[in-house]
């Protein structure tokens, strides 16, 4: 199992709207992509220091059996998902693919 980490940097001026991203982007992203087996979102609340920021304003993760998988899904939809980015957020995202071994 894969899990593809999508972590939307937090800096001045960064905004994510997580109710359209939970209730719009990843619903779509998930009808789209029949191979993706679930999908979590994160918001940033602070940082390791009392009162600092968190460094993502934001984290989704989608889970696949496998790298291909991913890419065979993802990819003939990925126009059509990247260009719904800038309906719930400025950032740019930074994408991670990890195994899960645990």
């Amino acid at each position: 199992m894969i899990k593809v980490s999508v972590l939307y940097p937090n800096s001045a001026g960064a905004t994510f709207d997580m109710a359209y991203y939970t209730s719009k982007h990843l619903p779509m992203v998930q009808k789209k992509v029949s191979s993706c087996k679930g999908v979590a979102a994160e918001q940033g609340v602070g940082g390791a220091e009392p009162g600092s920021k968190p460094t993502y304003i934001a984290i989704g993760h989608l889970l696949f059996d496998s790298v291909q998988s991913f890419q065979s899904g993802f990819g003939p939809h990925a126009p059509e998902i990247l260009a719904d980015i800038p309906n719930y957020t400025n950032t740019k995202p930074v994408i991670q693919i990890s195994e899960i071994t645990l």
